[in-house]
């Protein structure tokens, strides 16, 4: 067992699990694991194999300083991932993008499938060994050969400009363009080099978007995609299509000006496929979200949750066809659940306080395989009885077991309007009275319920902090009506909620009310400014990639057009953390990455400066402070990094909270 949380160098080294991968005969699963490269820079991902039956350890399958990604399998079981990593060859380029490389079962050395200029995502392949792939290529390429040309001329002249037509412009934490997605295909059944060819032309944005995703029949003849299409006031909508692919035609399966539809899942026997569908929300509907079934060949789109007050994601068919098992935030935790296709009858399948990702079932129908995480424990591969007659059985990962250093309790409490409230609360070890710190989610459509690397509580645990972690209005797995107490009124039921669960953490005897703080990143950064504006009870407010000015925040952040059905022009002023700036006190700690394009840079310059223009202090000092990270986006993804992140909110809230001299982080000079 680890326990490595009171030591940040050990914390970053820890192995972080993500992406799970079944072979089509149920023998081999795969997860990736990520560690620290050697310039602890960033982290690099190898794969791992898993024993779906829980008796061999866990061996690992790939090794290099890029890293891997897996991708799928081919249907006779070998495995295919993506990486940038140089060939066998020896060869590096330049610019390396991502090549599709195949690793046989029997063992040998992986070899290079295809590697166009643009790189490869979202690789899938059917049952018959038609692969499709996602890559870049420049408007005017006519082909991959003629993209690899049209780069080489753009990069001999120096040319770094990206000409932009319709929107978005950029996502996260990186510009869109100057190539933009197609979608590719070839056959495996040759054996050699898969040779790709251009599926779909130039798509604009249709296959841009972050919800962007795609699965094949089983047959390889259709390939189902969700497919973004512009709108009127630079706004955008999903559909799902089908795409022929000896022809390239393209027809919608469902789509209409109500509704986003996304995430198809084909079924077994090719006919069926199952999407998402999200109602698109306004001013007064913060929308819905159901799992419907569409035929693949055109028909009516059947609902199957539109009754189930939750919002369901990431489904998978059983083999039968007869069930999808899907993923469900619920009441702080998100659980595994069994959707009947014939009804639409759900029932539970996890019992526990788990959340529940990376869904795949085994071909013979009885298990559900995942990775399993939870406030209190970080993803691991485990396997679910798919009928839910077995509970959650733990696999032989390649991760040793973590140890946090406290207990998890649950702490509720009832809102203003009468509505009950709850919250996770990690207590440390011991029975002395602790320091509180209330620590807020970003979304806003957001729940604790899962293991978090970014933000992670238990490093305050460590240090001696019982760390409050509430679901306020706006987060899910509530229902409809909880999301919609906050809906456009993100300083109302939000902060009041917020408050009333502060005070029922307070009336612990773990707690010493005397000392509090409170911090939160994106939305929960939102609230924390919101906090700083409407109450002085706290000692100290850290606030991260925080929304402060939202008149220019929802028009410079890169999808204003979902943000402003919500937020008319009258709530974006009432509902402006900047206008309270004048009642701000407590001492403030404000992070920023420069990268970060859902929240820009001009957030936190624009708090900044508001902070410090109201200093009274005649030799300008003040007790706020900027940590700015140049290289780094909404979260803060490299090591190193990621280690002054903790070492500094640490040193600010012992400074402020606990009192004691401020230690500045030694690593920052």
């Amino acid at each position: 067992m680890i326990d490595s949380f009171g030591d940040l160098d050990a914390y970053v080294r820890l192995p972080r699990l993500a992406g799970l991968w079944l072979s089509p005969d149920g023998r081999r699963l795969v997860v990736g694991v990520g560690t620290p490269d050697k310039k602890n820079a960033r982290y690099a991902t190898a794969l791992w194999e898993v024993d779906p039956d829980g008796e061999r350890p866990a061996r690992q399958l790939t090794r290099s300083v890029k890293g891997e990604a897996a991708a799928a399998f081919t249907p006779e079981g070998d495995l295919l991932f993506t990486s940038a990593r140089p060939g066998p060859d020896g060869e590096d380029d330049d610019e390396p993008s991502a090549a599709l490389w195949l690793q046989p079962a029997a063992g040998g050395d992986a070899r290079v499938l295809a590697k166009p200029a643009g790189g490869l995502h979202g690789v899938v392949v059917s049952a018959s060994g038609t692969v499709v792939a996602g890559s870049g290529l420049l408007p005017s390429s006519d082909g991959l050969d003629a993209d690899t040309e049209a780069r080489k001329r753009r990069k001999e002249a120096g040319v770094s400009a990206i000409l932009h037509e319709e929107y978005p412009v950029r996502r996260w934490d990186h510009d869109l363009g100057p190539d933009r997605p197609r979608l590719l295909t070839g056959d495996l059944a040759g054996g050699g080099e898969l040779e790709l060819r251009d599926l779909t032309g130039h798509a604009g944005r249709a296959v841009e978007t972050e919800d962007a995703s795609w699965d094949l029949t089983p047959d390889g003849r259709t390939l189902v995609v969700t497919w973004a299409e512009a709108e009127r006031f630079g706004s955008q909508r999903t559909i799902v299509a089908a795409v022929d692919l000896a022809t390239g035609e393209r027809r919608t399966l469902a789509g209409d000006p109500a509704n986003d539809y996304g995430e198809p899942q084909v079924s077994p026997d090719g006919r069926s496929v199952a999407i998402v569908v999200q109602r698109r929300s306004s001013a007064d509907d913060p929308g819905d979200v159901w799992l419907a079934v569409v035929p693949v060949d055109g028909g009516p789109v059947r609902d199957l949750t539109v009754g189930w007050d939750r919002w369901p994601g990431g489904a998978r068919w059983t083999p039968d066809g007869a069930a999808l098992i899907v993923q469900a935030d619920h009441e702080g935790r998100s659980p595994l659940w069994r959707v009947d296709v014939a009804s639409g009858e759900v029932t539970r399948l996890t019992p526990d306080d788990g959340a529940y990702s990376d869904v795949r079932v085994s071909p013979d129908g009885r298990w559900v395989y995942a990775l399993r995480s939870a406030v209190d424990s970080p993803p691991s591969p485990v396997r679910v009885a798919a009928d839910g007659s077995g509970g959650v059985s733990g696999l032989s990962g390649p991760a040793e077991a973590v140890t946090v250093p406290g207990k998890l309790v649950e702490v509720t409490a009832t809102a203003a309007d009468g509505t009950p409230l709850r919250a996770w609360l990690a207590l440390p070890h011991g029975e002395t009275p602790s320091p509180l710190l209330l620590w807020i989610h970003g979304g806003p459509l957001g729940s604790w319920n899962a293991w978090m690397w970014r933000w992670n509580p238990w490093i305050m645990v460590a240090q001696g902090y019982a760390v409050l972690l509430p679901d306020p209005a706006l987060s899910v797995g509530y229902g409809y009506e909880f999301v919609k107490r906050g809906w456009g009124s993100w300083g109302d039921a939000p902060y009041t909620d917020l408050m009333a669960l502060t005070d029922a953490a307070e009336q612990r005897p773990e707690i010493d009310a005397s000392r509090t703080a409170a911090m939160g990143g994106s939305f929960g950064g939102y609230m924390a400014n919101w906090v700083a504006g409407h109450t002085d009870r706290f000692a100290a407010i850290v606030t991260h990639a925080s929304l402060w000015d939202l008149g220019q925040m929802m028009t410079t952040t890169d999808a204003p057009f979902y943000w402003l059905r919500e937020l008319t022009t009258e709530r974006l002023a009432d509902n402006s953390p900047n206008r309270f700036a004048d009642a701000i006190t407590t001492p403030m700690l404000v992070i920023h990455g420069d990268r970060d394009y859902r929240v820009p840079i001009g957030e936190a310059l624009r708090l900044w400066w508001d902070l410090l223009s109201r200093s009274k202090a005649d030799d300008g000092t003040s007790p706020h402070k900027f940590l700015y990270f140049p290289d780094e986006n909404h979260w803060i993804l490299k090591p190193g990094n990621a280690k002054v992140w903790y070492e500094t909110v640490l040193a600010f809230l012992a400074h402020h909270v606990r009192g004691e001299e401020w230690q500045r982080p030694t690593l920052l000079g």
